[in-house]
């Protein structure tokens, strides 16, 4: 082994796109300002704090156009700004209901002191706009962003159909340019969903890397020499690197300790309705107010000061298994091993509430040992050299159950699919029948673009296989579809409702600048 082992951390950060609603927090809503509370402004801290203790960290993180859409959309930032002001005035309620009792007030301040932290750090410093601060981490060599499909599509399911996959790369790529103001070099596979196609639609978009779950090199064939623990590269020349599935494991694992926070319980399902009332949605249906007040084990009252010390033993004890590991294979080999825990942005905070302590820590502590390096993805394959990479084909895979397709192909969601097929194989036609129009026309033409990508999503797929949000799901996609169809037959009539057209660009906003043409056939 030439040097000390490199772990590298991989993030991806997507949600699903937030149609217009004129009900403010909507269920969609409010799953986007939990993930901005829970996840995204307190990774931002754990990068400052860092950043402000000279203490070195490297990361990458794969922002999706979806979720940079609407980070920086005015509305839903400022009914997010009503969201946390709600939830100051529920703690401020909270603290003076519960004054007899110190342990539960003291917890109370606890997460009315964050949330208010959060507010002013995000309105003040953050300008509200934390991709600018994503950018500048990436500019002072301290994350690196990756690209991802538009609208996360599973790309497996659309490779017999070019045009669809050409569109997701095509809208991605200029909304990263449009973001960050420069190409990337690798490209997050939506799902980590690989299919062997997919390695000359990496090529021909310049993209240097991507990265797999772990059996797809397992099974690769020829099979991968080195494992997960060193790059490898397809037949055209692309970089494979594999997820270490055992740190995704002992992450997972990680979670279910009893004194860590638990997630699933909040004082908006606990309490009585008048205790409640601003977040109460127009039915009566309860919504969380993000106080949270119970621990995992269950019947206690969550500590903060344990959960954050145990979070740091875990750091601890995640670290010195990642340097066995690597030292155990830097052994078998004369390159320098490396780990690429990759893992859902939103495990960190929004599922897993002490996971920025467990990052910071981690950070931290390897800069204390030294045993171990932290490296970005393109950083480390810079100090490689790509002619001792094993040359391959990975197996079809994704990080879904069970390794494959079946999270998002199964009886519970695979009526879906023709229904979108048909959609994509009419808007190659239009935009191959319409090519050069403008005003009107093109407007509705651009619409149904952007419908198309927007039903491409597989997160409705995956959340109909959960059971999660099944209703919410039928309707984004019903609404998708249906939202195409009345374009499609309305170009075929010639007549084109201005109203509906401008009520629905503002409802289904996403993409201001797209071009359909990206749905015409290459020549």
């Amino acid at each position: 082994m030439n040097s000390r082992p490199v772990f590298s951390i991989v993030l991806d950060a997507h949600l699903p796109f937030v149609r217009h609603s004129p009900q403010p927090c909507s269920p969609e809503e409010r799953c986007f300002f939990e993930s901005l509370s829970e996840t995204y402004i307190p990774l931002l801290q754990v990068f400052d704090r860092l950043d402000g203790d000279h203490v070195s960290f490297r990361m990458a993180v794969s922002l999706s156009p979806t979720l940079c859409y609407m980070l920086s959309n005015e509305r839903l930032i400022d009914r997010y700004l009503d969201y946390t002001d709600k939830q100051l005035e529920f703690g401020v309620r909270e603290l003076e209901q519960c004054s007899a009792d110190p342990r539960r007030r003291e917890l109370v301040k606890h997460f009315y002191d964050q949330i208010l932290d959060k507010r002013v750090l995000f309105t003040g410093r953050y300008e509200k706009n934390i991709l600018k601060v994503f950018e500048y981490y990436q500019k002072k060599g301290r994350v690196e962003l990756l690209g991802t499909g538009a609208t996360h599509a599973f790309l497996p399911f659309f490779t017999s159909c070019p045009e669809a996959v050409q569109a997701q790369f095509e809208v991605a790529v200029a909304a990263y340019r449009g973001n960050f103001g420069k190409y990337p070099q690798g490209f997050w596979l939506p799902e980590m969903g690989w299919k062997p196609e997919l390695d000359a639609w990496l090529r021909s978009y310049n993209f240097a890397y991507t990265l797999v779950d772990t059996h797809a090199l397992v099974f690769a064939r020829p099979f991968a020499e080195k494992g997960s623990f060193y790059p490898a590269k397809t037949p055209l020349g692309v970089f494979i690197l594999g997820r270490d599935f055992y740190a995704a494991e002992d992450l997972t694992a990680l979670v279910q300790d009893p004194l860590y926070r638990d997630n699933r319980k909040d004082a908006g399902y606990e309490f009585p309705p008048d205790q409640i009332k601003p977040f109460l949605a127009a039915g009566g249906e309860r919504t969380g107010t993000g106080y949270k007040y119970w621990a995992s084990g269950g019947g206690e009252f969550y500590d903060p000061l344990l959960a954050a010390e145990k979070a740091k033993e875990h750091a601890r004890s995640f670290l010195r298994a990642r340097v066995s590991r690597l030292q155990s294979a830097g052994e078998l080999m004369e390159k320098t091993p490396c780990c690429f825990c990759a893992m859902k942005a939103d495990f960190f905070g929004s599922q897993w509430y002490e996971g920025h302590q467990f990052l910071e820590a981690l950070f931290r502590e390897a800069g204390k040992t030294g045993e171990i390096q932290f490296m970005t993805p393109a950083e480390y394959l810079y100090k490689q050299d790509p002619a001792d990479f094993q040359t391959l084909i990975p197996e079809f895979s994704s990080w879904g159950v069970n390794g494959y397709a079946e999270t998002w192909l199964d009886a519970s969601n695979d009526w879906m699919y023709r229904h979108t097929m048909q959609a994509i194989e009419r808007m190659i036609e239009i935009a191959e029948r319409f090519p050069n129009n403008s005003g009107l026309k093109e407007r509705a033409l651009n619409q149904a673009a952007r419908e198309i990508l927007l039903v491409m999503n597989s997160d409705w797929p995956r959340m109909l296989y959960k059971q999660e949000f099944t209703e919410h799901t039928r309707r984004q996609i019903e609404s998708s579809l249906r939202n195409f169809t009345t374009i499609y037959e309305a170009l075929g009539s010639s007549y084109i409702s201005t109203e509906w057209l401008t009520h629905l660009e503002r409802n289904d906003s996403i993409f201001p600048h797209i071009n359909y043409r990206v749905f015409r056939r290459k020549r």
